[in-house]
Parts: C-alpha cells; sequence; structure tokens
C-alpha cells in the first residue's frame, strides 16, 4: 500500500504562490491602500456623507458621554435607514448581529431584508432590527447562568465598533458588533465586560485626573493593539493529522534534527507562498478598516506574525477576532493550515498574542507617555504608580484572565513570560520609583542617548531609555504596556476587562492614598511603596526569580485551573461588583465556563492520542516488531544462537511494552478522573495527573516513530510539516 504520507509530501513541495485578485478600478487598475481602506465598514465619513449633521450630533453624545444616556428609536431609525442604502449598494442581502459568545470565537445568525406585505415581499431595515435581535443561542456556554430550556437571549449593537460587511463566496453580510445577554440582562459574552471596563476605568481615570488639576479630560479611553502569531503548514498534511484537525494541535511527534536551533527562520526573508498569503489577508483587513501594521517570520519554523495599529479597547478586540478569522479563511485559500493553538509542535516556540495597553484622554494625550521629563510629570508618575498598584493587588486575576490549557504549554518555557505576574518598568523608571519610595532626590532625566557605532556612512542611533524585558509579564515599553503572557488562540476581551480592572482598581486605591494624606507626592510615593514587590527588573525564567517571588508573596499559579480559583474569592467578586463589570452570577458564570472549557479540551485530547495510538502507532509499531524479529529468526537460521544482533528487535519490543504500560496508567488516571464529582478537583487532578501521563504516553510514541522503518509511519512528521511547505 502506497504511504499518503509520500503524496502530501509531494502536494506541499510542488504548490506554487497563489495568484489572487486584486481590488481594481473600472480601468483595471490597482487601488492604492489608501483608496479601499475600510470601503467595507460603515465609517465615520460614510455616516457624515449619509446622515444629517443634527443627527451625527446626537450619535456622538451618545457614544462619547458617560451619562448613561442611551440611544433612542428615533435615532435608530435613521441611522438604519442609511446603513440600509449603504449595505444594499455593496450587494448585502442578509443582516447579522455579530457577537462574541463565551467559547472564545465570533458568533452570528443571518437575517434576510426582507418582509412580507401581502403577497408581495418588501425589502426594508429599521431602527429595532439594528439595535437588538433574539438569537436564541440557548446552546452557547453559559456557566450555569441560565438552563438550556430558558432559550430566549438577546443582540444588542455596540454603537462604538463600526458595522461592516463580510464578502463570502454565497453574497455579503451586514455585520453589527453586539453585546450578547439573557432575558435578564445577565451577560453571556466576552464583549460586555470590555465595555464596562471601559466606562468604569474612564470614570476612575477622568477622577484623578481632576484631582492632579486637568479638569479639561472628561473622557479616558483604554487603547490596545494585539500583536498575532501563528503558524501556517500545508493542508495536505494537515488532513493526515487528525490531531492537529480536532485539538489544533500535534498530541505526538518527534522532533526534527534542526527545529529552531540556528535561529535563521526568524526575521528572515518571508517565503514566496507565504508573502502571498499574508498580502491577501492584508488586503482582506484593510477592507474592513483593520490597520495592519507589521509581519514576519517569527522565531520556530512555519511561525508568523502580524500585528495592528491600536484601536480603542472593544474595537481591538473585535479587530483581533477578524484578523484570526482571516487569517484561517485566508490560508485555506493558499492550500494551509492555518494553527493559532498556543503551542502546536513540541520542543519549538509557541505562538502568544502579546496585548499593548494605554491610555489616552479626550484631549488626545497619551497618559503613558513619559515625555522628556518623567521625573516631574506629575501626571505620568500618578497613572503609573496607580497601575504597578493594580496590577500588584490583581496579580492571581491577570494570571486567571490568560489561563487556558493550550496557553499552559508555553507560559515559563523559555518563549512566553512565567505564570508569575510581575511588572518591568526599565531601569530609568526604576530609578525614579525606588527614589520616590525613598524620599531620595530624584534622578535627573537624562533623555535619548545618541550612540555612534564607528561605522562610515551609518547615522547615529538614537538610544531608547532603557531596554526590552521580553520575560516580563507585563512590561512598560516606552508609552505603553505589554501583557505578554496572552495566548495566541484565546479571544483578548478577558484579558482587557481583567487589566481594565485591575487598573481601575489601581486608580481608586491611588485617589484615597491621596486624599488620605492630602497630598499628590504622598499618595504616590506610598502607592509605590506598596506595590514595590511587583517590580522586577530581571530574568523572569531564572529559577532564582520563583525563589525570589515567593518570598515576596507574589502568586504562582503554574497551571490554569489553581489560577482559575481566584475568580471565586471575595476579593475578586467584590472588585467587579464594585466596579460594575460583572455580577457575582456573572463572574461564577465565567469561571464554569473556563473550568468546563479546560475538562474538555483534554478530554478530547485524551480521546484523540488514544485514537492516534491504536490506529496508527501500535499497527505499525508491531509490523516493523514482526519484520525485525523475523530478521533475528533469519540471522539464527545462518549465523546460529550465538552470532546474532538482537538489539534493534530488543529495543523496539520495550519500547512497545513500555507504551503498553503508559497506556493502562493513562487509562487508569482517566477513569479515576470520572469519579471526581466537583468540577474543580476534575480539572486540577487532569492537570497533575492526566495530562502528564499523556505526555509519558507521548514520549513511547515519539521514540517508536524514530524506530519505525519511514515508510511505514502515516502520521506526517515534524520534518516534513515544518520545512516542507
Amino acid at each position: 500500500m502506497s504511504n499518503p504520507r509520500y503524496k502530501a509530501i509531494q502536494t506541499a513541495t510542488t504548490r506554487n504562490p497563489r495568484t489572487f485578485k486584486h481590488l481594481c478600478d473600472d480601468n483595471g487598475n490597482p487601488y492604492s491602500v489608501e483608496e479601499y481602506f475600510g470601503y467595507r465598514v460603515f465609517s465615520r465619513r460614510e455616516m457624515e456623507a449619509r446622515l444629517p449633521e443634527s443627527t451625527m450630533t446626537q450619535f456622538d453624545e451618545c457614544i462619547h458621554n458617560n451619562d448613561g444616556n442611551s440611544l433612542d428609536r428615533e435615532l435608530a431609525d435613521h441611522i438604519a435607514h442609511a446603513v440600509y442604502q449603504w449595505a444594499l449598494e455593496q450587494g448585502a442581502t442578509h443582516f447579522c448581529h455579530w457577537f462574541q459568545p463565551l467559547t472564545g470565537a465570533t458568533a452570528e445568525k443571518h437575517d434576510g431584508f426582507i418582509q412580507m406585505g401581502g403577497d408581495t415581499p418588501v425589502f426594508s431595515f429599521s431602527g429595532s432590527e439594528l439595535i437588538q435581535s433574539e438569537p436564541d443561542a440557548s446552546s452557547f456556554p453559559n456557566g450555569g447562568s441560565r438552563t438550556t430550556f430558558e432559550a430566549r437571549g438577546y443582540t444588542l449593537w455596540d454603537p462604538s465598533s463600526p458595522i461592516f460587511l463580510m464578502e463570502r463566496e454565497n453574497g455579503t453580510t451586514l455585520c453589527i458588533p453586539s453585546s450578547f445577554v439573557s432575558y435578564f440582562g445577565h451577560v453571556l459574552d466576552s464583549k460586555t465586560p470590555v465595555l464596562k471596563s471601559m466606562k468604569t476605568l474612564s470614570d476612575k481615570a477622568v477622577e484623578l485626573c481632576h484631582l492632579l488639576g486637568d479638569t479639561n479630560v472628561d473622557r479616558v479611553i483604554a487603547t490596545a493593539g494585539p500583536e498575532q502569531e501563528y503558524f501556517l503548514i500545508d493542508k495536505a498534511y494537515a488532513a493526515l493529522r487528525p490531531d492537529i484537525l480536532l485539538t489544533g494541535r500535534s498530541v505526538l511527534g518527534a522532533p526534527a534534527p534542526k527545529g529552531q536551533s540556528l535561529d535563521d527562520h526568524y526575521f528572515g526573508s518571508i517565503p514566496s507562498r507565504v508573502a502571498a498569503f499574508m498580502h491577501e489577508v492584508e488586503m482582506e483587513l484593510y477592507s474592513l478598516g483593520v490597520a495592519v501594521k507589521t509581519r514576519h517570520n517569527e522565531v520556530a519554523p512555519c511561525q508568523f506574525e502580524v500585528a495592528v495599529v491600536y484601536a480603542e479597547a472593544n474595537i481591538a478586540a473585535d479587530h483581533n477576532q477578524l484578523v484570526m478569522e482571516m487569517l484561517k479563511r485566508v490560508a485555506n485559500r493558499h492550500d494551509f493550515h492555518c494553527l493559532l493553538h498556543e503551542k502546536p509542535f513540541k520542543g519549538v516556540n509557541g505562538s502568544g498574542k502579546h496585548l499593548n495597553w494605554s491610555m489616552a484622554d479626550n484631549l488626545g494625550r497619551n497618559l503613558l507617555d513619559p515625555s522628556k521629563t518623567p521625573s516631574t510629570n506629575t501626571r505620568f508618575l500618578a497613572f503609573l504608580s496607580a497601575i504597578v498598584l493594580g496590577v500588584h493587588r490583581n496579580a492571581g486575576l491577570l494570571r486567571a484572565a490568560i489561563g487556558t490549557y493550550s496557553n499552559d504549554f508555553r507560559l515559563g518555557a523559555n518563549e512566553a513570560p512565567p505564570a508569575i505576574i510581575s511588572v518591568f518598568l526599565g531601569s530609568t523608571l526604576s530609578k525614579i520609583c525606588n527614589a520616590k519610595v525613598t524620599g531620595e532626590s530624584l534622578p535627573s532625566d537624562e533623555g535619548r542617548t545618541m550612540l555612534n557605532l564607528g561605522a562610515v556612512h551609518q547615522p547615529d542611533l538614537k538610544q531608547d531609555n532603557t531596554d526590552r524585558n521580553r520575560t516580563s509579564p507585563f512590561a512598560f515599553t516606552g508609552n505603553k504596556f505589554e501583557f505578554r503572557a496572552a495566548g495566541s488562540s484565546a479571544s483578548v476581551s478577558f484579558p482587557l476587562t481583567c487589566v481594565n480592572a485591575a487598573v481601575a482598581d489601581g486608580i481608586d486605591q491611588l485617589i484615597q492614598l491621596i486624599n488620605k494624606h492630602d497630598s499628590v507626592d504622598a499618595g504616590i510615593q506610598e502607592a509605590l511603596r506598596i506595590s514595590s514587590p511587583v517590580r522586577f527588573e530581571g530574568d523572569n525564567y531564572s529559577d532564582a526569580w520563583v525563589e525570589e517571588a515567593e518570598r515576596r508573596g507574589l502568586p504562582h499559579y503554574r497551571k490554569t485551573p489553581h489560577a482559575l480559583r481566584v475568580l471565586t474569592e471575595d476579593s475578586t467578586i467584590q472588585l467587579f461588583k464594585g466596579l460594575n463589570i460583572l455580577s457575582e452570577l456573572e463572574l461564577n458564570s465565567q469561571y464554569h465556563v473556563k473550568l468546563e472549557q479546560y475538562i474538555t479540551h483534554v478530554t478530547i485530547e485524551v480521546e484523540m492520542l488514544e485514537q492516534l495510538v491504536n490506529q496508527f502507532v501500535i499497527p505499525a509499531a508491531v509490523a516493523q516488531r514482526t519484520a525485525a524479529c523475523a530478521d533475528v529468526a533469519a540471522q539464527v537460521s545462518v549465523f546460529g544462537s550465538h552470532n546474532v544482533d538482537r538489539n534493534y528487535a530488543t529495543v523496539l519490543h520495550q519500547t512497545i511494552q513500555e507504551l503498553h504500560k503508559a497506556q493502562s496508567l493513562l487509562k487508569l488516571a482517566v477513569t479515576n478522573n470520572g469519579k471526581i464529582e466537583n468540577e474543580q478537583e476534575r480539572a486540577e487532578h487532569l492537570a497533575l495527573e492526566v495530562a502528564p501521563q499523556m505526555e509519558e504516553l507521548r514520549s513511547y510514541c515519539d521514540a517508536l516513530e524514530e524506530l519505525i522503518e519511514d515508510n511505514r509511519w502515516m502520521l506526517p512528521k515534524y520534518r516534513e510539516m515544518l520545512f516542507q511547505n
């Protein structure tokens, strides 16, 4: 029988870069990016062209004012009519409320622009249809906040996030970014908490600005710019790897001899097929108003990254969902399979989603810009101290925010920050903060240094005030913080919610300290003193830091089930209730959904591993052992029993026996897990007992892969998936 793996190799290595149709004018000339950027978006420019100034003023008051004014039906009718006319001109036939259930993905139910007027169809789109819809959606995860027979759920338009058109092969749909809540208004999605946390953060930040004498500030916006890492393999390989198709990663597979050891892929020349894919992804995202900024090869072979320009936090979350969707959809067109899993291949770097976060006020100022004189910039030092204090008080929450089964594979593995949340500020700001705490004279602001490298014709190098710390989970990087621990496959919405909540809490605490001392400077000083343990400037990967963090009393949750316990603690419940972000019921829903997802992901992987072992590994191993034993018998018949090489057959047989033992131990661990009724204890048992046993079983599978004759092994190997595309 021919080996399908060989055919997949031949297919993958003979593909050419895909050519795709560029957006062109009537004369066939390609549009520039500036000309087609956002053409699928009902943008501000489109609204102003189609709506009277009075309507735009009402709309602006609705989305920018913090006084709780909601969008009324009359205003919605005007906007809906304009949206409808625009959508028809673009060829749309349906509309949907595009929302983010607790699955981490997006969801949509399409409705046609059709009504019946007697026997005649009437096409229209009303303000009521724009504002809300009832998608049922009873089968989405809800964490116990409702039962499945309570089917009614509502989607509610988020007017601050632009409406857009999604063009697919079967037509065009008008997508309305929305929240998703139950019949009683309980949160059932990831977007609503982001919106509420942004409102709370704005209120707290405005209060602090006023306390600092900045009375012109009436709104503060949380901004974000997620980076997205991903892998691409040829879909011919993916089709032969059921584990990759169903779990997003290879649950077995021996490492390739090379891996990423030479670092030659990192920032290297982008392969032609991948470059064509990237071009089309960018074209799709530009048309949706997503400002893609950066693309490059990442550290691991077949790993890449795309980064976008900053946007308001809720819009950034929407954009990141579109980025992930487009990566997968366009990859398929180019005969790639896109892997967003945090650790699709063992032994090479996994993928993260560095979440860059900052704040801006209504005057257009970045509140985290230290300026040329950070030591005397009171506003900057106040917000910096509030953020560090908020992270210190809520470090466990931030660890829980990025906790998933897949993300645990990379945290602390020399490719992602460890599971200990700490803050890196850099040498310049650390000196200022330390001097503030001790009351010493503040160091003078030196500004940027110009370095002369001594090379002919090269300009001087402008040096930043501080180096970067890629090992830090929450690092200051010039005028923003980078939450580096977020996972590549997850929605950024919950991490954003938790960062916003932590910072709002820190600001609230700072305000109390300022009022207590009747002094801004004294309040900042005490905030920095209290939060000193969470500041760390060294190597977060080192064993010494783990020991030091323990001495400092910083939480260290190595596995997600332990981290998720934080969501059930009274302090977390009171935090979210006090900030009006999530009720206790809603927070418990988030906890139970995340715990259930953890359990489900491990269970799927266990079953997948069992199938691969039984259907692929053992048959190949037994056939190889039979051939090896036949060789031993042939040697005996020719050379006699005293001059026979049995080593290969013996090693093969012993490895198969060890594999069977590991299989039995895994089954026992899974059986024991089924006897545990408590959901939290089940998840912890899976993390501490089942997952390690899966790795043990995998080790024997990988050993057999390296022992078995190549033409007997049916599953595409690492060396092919990562290097033969």
